[in-house]
């Protein structure tokens, strides 16, 4: 699972770090300790090597008394087998040591350090090893003065191959032991400490993945939410809101995408319908034209032409209603706006229903504010959402009713009002109103209506940022509403 496996990397990593630091404070400590050591020992006996030389009276009337230099490296082989001593020439030739024979590899010192040290150079200093052809230890010096010569060199070796022997041996049985066991319980208690922690931090992490993987499981059907902590204000938190806002919005286009699939369904259904009568009366009417049309007068061939023609036209229509439709869905029909006046476009739009109302016997006029300011919209698309609701008050309205459009500003906007004294909608289909393909019952109700006037204006009216409502009574009348932004100059 996710957080065991995030645990799990949190874990390794953790342990990788703490050996890293356990490596690195080892390496540091030992390097440290072994300066601190050097310097403190060099400190201590600073003075060691002219305090043998006059100690020990190792010269006498300005010559070096051979004699006295060998009891000196022999009382202390016996007394202090830590240091070592060694007499030097003026170009740091080793002309004797209190070493045992055999031992010496190098016969010759290099003099900087011992130089350096008699300047007071500040320590540690580390000079050659006689022993050793790569080792340099901490050492003491001074000048031996000699008649008529340069001065010879005192070199003693504090650190001596007898004291690391000794000291090698009681670090490996105490030192190091402590040392290493002290530095393992440390890092054990904070690998322990620190999973525990880590532990706790990802539990939260491990219960959100719970969550994800059983709405997962369930289909992204069932959500469960994510319980948030108030008290934590962390990543892991703001995760889980996430997580509740992607749940229920997927759940949310779930619903749409089942309601998009019985609305396809209706629609194809409706499709077929509307398609299946007006072509299948249009077949039929063309079909006895030609079987009888030799039986026919020329009045009645006109007749069922034009019959066939209507249901022709109705096809179309539907057609291309679908079309813009589809468009309007798939929004690739964008408003391109630009500022107009809508009282002239309303009144073009009623002088084409002019003659229908007429007909039909039928009250059309507008009402406006005056003056009335430019409105910011696409006049196309308005104009047909202007005669989607015209024409439908028309067809919902007897003779002698009235259609009113009202426009009137309010504010920033313009609110325009198609209002009939019709048959009215019941109020349980106004919900559906709508709808595609929704035809609410009624008395005034004509099949050529297909039931997608409607649904165009309401796209149309989103896409500049509106929303159309409707208020109706039965056999009181309809009225359709929405607004339109009032152009400004930039």
């Amino acid at each position: 699972m996710i957080a065991r496996t995030l645990f799990a990397k949190l874990a390794l990593a953790l342990t990788l770090l703490l050996l890293g630091i356990g490596l690195l404070y080892a390496v540091l400590s030992a390097t440290l300790t072994r300066h601190y050591q050097q310097e403190f020992l060099q400190n201590l006996n600073r003075d060691l090597a002219s305090n043998l030389v006059t100690g020990r009276k190792l010269v006498t009337q300005g010559a070096l008394d051979q004699k006295a230099l060998k009891e000196t490296f022999n009382h202390y082989m016996m007394v202090n087998p830590s240091i070592e001593i060694y007499l030097l020439d003026h170009n740091g030739a080793i002309l004797s040591y209190s070493a045992e024979p055999g031992k010496v590899k190098r016969d010759h010192v290099d003099l900087q350090p011992v130089r350096d040290f008699l300047s007071g150079t500040e320590f540690p200093l580390l000079g050659d090893d006689p022993r050793s052809f790569e080792r340099r230890k901490v050492f003491s010096a001074t000048r031996i003065p000699v008649e008529g010569h340069a001065p010879n060199y005192l070199y003693v070796v504090l650190r001596g191959e007898e004291y690391e022997r000794i000291e090698q041996l009681f670090q490996h049985n105490f030192l190091l032991q402590l040392s290493g066991a002290a530095l393992l319980v440390s890092l054990s208690i904070g690998l322990i400490v620190g999973l525990a922690l880590f532990r706790l931090l990802t539990r939260r992490l491990q219960s959100l993945a719970h969550l994800m993987q059983g709405f997962d499981e369930s289909n992204f059907t069932q959500h469960t939410p994510w319980q948030g902590h108030h008290r934590h204000k962390d990543e892991i938190e703001l995760l889980g809101q996430h997580y509740n806002s992607m749940a229920e919005r997927i759940q949310e286009q779930l619903e749409a995408l089942k309601k998009q699939d019985v609305l396809r369904r209706e629609l194809v259904a409706n499709v077929s319908h509307d398609l299946r009568t007006p072509l299948a009366a249009m077949h039929g009417y063309i079909e006895t034209l030609q079987m009888k049309q030799q039986d026919f007068d020329s009045e009645t061939r006109a007749e069922y032409l034009e019959t066939a023609l209507q249901h022709s036209r109705r096809v179309t229509k539907l057609v291309d209603e679908l079309f813009e439709l589809a468009t309007l869905d798939a929004r690739e029909m964008q408003p391109q706006r630009e500022p107009f006046a809508l009282a002239e476009l309303t009144q073009d739009v009623i002088q084409k229903f002019k003659l229908l109302a007429e007909e039909r016997h039928i009250g059309l006029e507008m009402q406006s504010d005056d003056p009335l300011p430019f409105v910011d919209a696409d006049i196309a698309m308005i104009e047909r959402v202007l005669e989607n609701l015209i024409g439908n008050a028309l067809q919902h309205t007897g003779a002698g009713g009235r259609v009113t459009v009202s426009l009137q500003q309010k504010e920033s906007a313009v609110e325009v009002q198609v209002q009939d004294n019709g048959s009215g909608i019941p109020e349980h289909d106004l919900p559906g109103i709508f709808d595609r393909f929704y035809r609410a019952n009624n008395k005034e109700r004509n099949d050529q209506h297909a039931g997608l006037g409607l649904a165009i204006a309401q796209h149309i009216v989103r896409l500049h940022g509106g929303v159309i409502e409707v208020r109706s009574k039965v056999n009181q009348g309809t009225r359709f509403f929405f607004s339109l932004p009032v152009w400004h100059k930039s």
